[in-house]
């Protein structure tokens, strides 16, 4: 079972941390960054976006929902904890309502926790990524100038009385990154951008 959501948490109480890591939607945006640089690569630096794909998922907890520009994620019946799953969170998570122009209002999440305690958040996307800037491991000499179009993934987690926010962007790259691969070529790592503890 999945569930989803993501933003930056406005109406609740808790204790933050920030981390700072340098279904086809009508209002879509074409591209993110496709402009040429200097160095003739279709992608400018730093990396930016202009549009994003969401995902939403719910785990250690009683009820969760979360709406994010009027589409909704979650499931008024428990959800498992990300071990009873036996893989790993980040082989777990993906996003799957695509293109969506940066950014819709705030998320919405509402939930009861594993002890059944009520909560509600919203999440705002704008806020946590106000700097537009994609969060990935990659040196700028490191990507291929073939890469032409950002849109990464934001996935939003709720884990008991924890939600967190991650991106996750598939970008291209000179060499391989488990050598030998051919099909290697390339980095997709989920980075953890926001997390807040009710």
């Amino acid at each position: 079972m999945h569930f989803a959501t993501g933003v930056l948490l406005i109406a609740s109480t808790g204790c933050t941390s920030a981390m700072n890591h340098t279904q086809p939607d009508p209002d879509a945006a074409p591209d993110a960054t496709t402009e040429s640089s200097p160095k003739a690569t279709l992608w400018e630096w730093p990396l930016k976006f202009t549009a994003h794909n969401f995902g939403a998922y719910c785990f250690n907890t009683q009820s969760c929902t979360i709406l994010y520009k009027g589409f909704p994620h979650g499931s008024d019946t428990p959800s498992p904890s990300v071990e009873s799953y036996g893989r790993p969170l980040e082989k777990l998570l993906s996003a799957g309502y695509l293109a969506i122009r940066n950014f819709p209002p705030p998320a919405i999440v509402t939930w009861r926790s594993r002890d059944g305690a009520p909560h509600r958040a919203e999440v705002d996307m704008a806020e946590i990524f106000k700097d537009g800037l994609i969060r990935h491991h990659l040196r700028r000499e490191e990507i291929a100038n073939t890469t032409n179009m950002f849109v990464p993934d934001i996935i939003l987690e709720v884990n008991d009385r924890t939600i967190n926010v991650y991106m996750r962007a598939h970008i291209s790259t000179i060499k391989e990154q488990k050598p030998g691969n051919p099909h290697s070529n390339f980095r997709n790592d989920l980075i953890k951008v926001y997390s807040q503890t009710y």
